[in-house]
This record gives C-alpha cells, sequence and structure tokens, in this order.
C-alpha cells in the first residue's frame, strides 16, 4: 500500500514542475488524472474476478510493477500524449491492480469478519507512501530534476516489488465451490453512496491541494509538503482507529466521526486564505478522509463469502473510482472557469455533508448475513 497508493497520490506534486519542465497544459494533466482514475474504476469487475481466480497476491504484485513502470516511462516522455497516455494507463491499471478492493480481499480471506484492526493497521501504508514519496520528490527536483526525480522513485518502487515477490505470503484461493452467482451487497447501498461522496472530494484535494496552495503564494516545494502533513495525521489516525477497533468499538460510530471532520476540513479549505489555514485543512483533511477507507472496507465486507470477496466488493471501486473521476473532472472545469478550487472545496462540503446524513445508524450488514457469515456463499442464497 505504502508504493501504490505513494505513486498513485504522490502524482499531483508532479503537475506544477513538470507542466514547467515539459511545456504541458496544467488542464491536460488534470484530465490525465481523471481518465486514470476513471480506467481504475471501470477496471475493477475484471480485477475482482482476477482475485477470486488467481489469488491476491499476484494480481498485487502485476499491479505494482505496472504503477512503478508508469514512472520510468514518465521520465522519458517528450510529447503529451505520450504523458497522459502512461499516466493514464500504465498508471490506472496499476492502481487498479494494486490498491484497497486486492488489499481488502487478502486481509478479508485471513481475518473474516474480524478484518477490521488489519485493514486499518494496512492503510498506514497508504499514508507512509504519500508521506515518504511528496518528500522524496521535493527533496529530489532540485539535484534531479522533474525527470530524474520519476526514474528514481520508479526504480526503486520496482526493487520493492521485487522484495515483496518473495516475502508477501501465499495466497490461497478454494477451487471448491462452482457457484458463479453474484453475492448481494443489499443492505449496504446508503454506505456505498456515503462511500461514493467522499471520493468525490477526496481525489480532489489530494491531486490539487499543491496547485491550490500554489496558487496563493506556496514554493512548488512547500505546496507539495502539504501533501506530506496530511499524510502524517493520517497515519496517525489509521494506527488509533485500529487500536480502537481491537479494543471492541464499532467502525460505523468511528465513521460518523471522520465524516463530520471531514466536512470541516473542506469548510477550512474553502475560508484558507494564509499559511496557518491551509496546514490546518491540511491536517484535519489527513484525520479524516484517509482512515475512511479502510473502516468502510471493514463494514462493507462484513459476513461476505471470502472466496468471492473479490467480485462481490467489485462494483464498490467502481463506483468509488468512478466517484473520483467526475470529482476531478469538475473541480478541473471549476478551476478552468473561475481560477480558483474554493468553489469546488464549497460544493464538497455539501456532499460531506450528505454523507453524514447517509451514514446507517445500525448495523449496515443484514441480521440474516452476519448469522450465516461461516456458511458457503451457495448456502446463504437459498
Amino acid at each position: 500500500m505504502t508504493v501504490s497508493f505513494g505513486l498513485n497520490f504522490s502524482a499531483g506534486v508532479f503537475f506544477a514542475p513538470a507542466a514547467s519542465d515539459y511545456g504541458l497544459d496544467v488542464s491536460a494533466l488534470a484530465i490525465a488524472a481523471a481518465l486514470s482514475t476513471l480506467l481504475t474504476g471501470a477496471a475493477q469487475p475484471s480485477i475482482g474476478r482476477l482475485l477470486d481466480r488467481s489469488g491476491a497476491k499476484r494480481v498485487l504484485l502485476l499491479g505494482l510493477l505496472f504503477s512503478s513502470s508508469s514512472y520510468l516511462v514518465l521520465s522519458l516522455v517528450t510529447q503529451t500524449w505520450q504523458f497522459v497516455a502512461a499516466y493514464t494507463i500504465l498508471g490506472g491499471l496499476g492502481f487498479a491492480s494494486s490498491s484497497t478492493l486486492t488489499i481488502s480481499t487478502l486481509l478479508g480471506r485471513a481475518y473474516g469478519a474480524q478484518a477490521g484492526p488489519a485493514l486499518a493497521r494496512a492503510a498506514v501504508g497508504i499514508n507512509l507512501g504519500q508521506l515518504l514519496m511528496p518528500w522524496a520528490a521535493t527533496t529530489l527536483f532540485e539535484p534531479l530534476g522533474v525527470r530524474g526525480t520519476y526514474a528514481v522513485l520508479g526504480g526503486v518502487a520496482v526493487a520493492v516489488t521485487l522484495v515483496l515477490a518473495y516475502a508477501l505470503p501465499a495466497d490461497t484461493v478454494s477451487r471448491s465451490s462452482t457457484d458463479t452467482s453474484r453475492e448481494s451487497l443489499r443492505g449496504r447501498r446508503r454506505l456505498l453512496v456515503s462511500f461514493a461522496f467522499h471520493a468525490a472530494t477526496m481525489y480532489v484535494v489530494v491531486l490539487m491541494l499543491p496547485k491550490h496552495a500554489s496558487s496563493l503564494g506556496w514554493s512548488v516545494v512547500d505546496a507539495g509538503r502539504l501533501v506530506a502533513v496530511a499524510a502524517l495525521a493520517a497515519g496517525i489516525t489509521s494506527a488509533v482507529a485500529g487500536n480502537l477497533l481491537h479494543r471492541g468499538r464499532r467502525p460505523e460510530d468511528l465513521l460518523r466521526l471522520l465524516h463530520l471532520l471531514r466536512a470541516a476540513s473542506l469548510g477550512l479549505l474553502v475560508a484558507a486564505e494564509g499559511s496557518v489555514g491551509l496546514v490546518v485543512a491540511s491536517v484535519v483533511f489527513g484525520v479524516s478522509s484517509f482512515p475512511i477507507i479502510p473502516l468502510t472496507m471493514a463494514v462493507l465486507s462484513r459476513g461476505l463469502d471470502p472466496n468471492r470477496l473479490g467480485r462481490t466488493l467489485a462494483p464498490v471501486w467502481v463506483t468509488h473510482q468512478l466517484s473520483a473521476a467526475s470529482g476531478l473532472a469538475v473541480a478541473a472545469l471549476i478551476d478552468s472557469s473561475t481560477g480558483s478550487y474554493r468553489a469546488f472545496f464549497a460544493l464538497g462540503l455539501g456532499l460531506a455533508a450528505a454523507s453524514v446524513a447517509l451514514l446507517p445508524t445500525g448495523n449496515a450488514v443484514p441480521l440474516e448475513n452476519q448469522e450465516n457469515s461461516n456458511e458457503p456463499s451457495a448456502l446463504r442464497n437459498r
């Protein structure tokens, strides 16, 4: 998760310097981010089937190689269409294969209904990636340039992936069941919509916050490190959430608190003018945005057949990524029209409030699914 999310979410740090050094249009980079996110979402059903047929480890390693290769190719491109193609295809497919659906499937099979604490601990990897990659990128820009930075980070990611090929445990998939029917997410739809609203704003803030800070007079280096500040806050929160879940706290309770804080962070981004306001907004955003992902997956995956997690959870990530792509497209349109992301942050504040209202007040999983969570999927469906 450190490699996958670090490479994906650090892309925004490169946008301003890449536009300058490569002679690219910043709007083209925003469109590339939207297309990559769209491809990631569209690929999720296929990824889900691969997870159930081939195992999560193989899919994870392939995705990490794709993501790493995208950075290596970006160090060599000379034209806008080449940049967009490498970022969209290699980056989009790589992230689709190595992000939360794959990790949730791996941990869901290992821990079953008790996967919540493990998912929260693993989510710290998201924040480590966002903390380390932007810091490394902004440190390397001056001595190596944008191309050199792309090449170094891509090479390091390939090396880490090769180590993981030996270090990760094998992922076993049961071949005994021939049932191919689709397991239902019935009873989880309100949470699914809330999760979609979360995605619509999260990707925009992660990728475009450095550009927003630059428009307010921040240097490229300082603007890029705002993402690292948010990641540090998120990593601490994910670790605390894992501990609270281990002690018996319900993920639904933590989700409500975090969604409220996320609304507050977007309100701060609307109002922030000076450095202090942006830093505070970044911290609150980090605390409240990324930890929502593992907590939501803990609730959505509860009671589902472990051998079918890939296919069953794939629609969740289709919705998530399509919503994120829509958010990026709307944000790009608003920025090109107004010269600022403030109007989008105000829209995001409304979506965050709607997310809170949509959260289920009780248990998000139908009772019959919990009672029969250890039975084969075919028997539960009958």
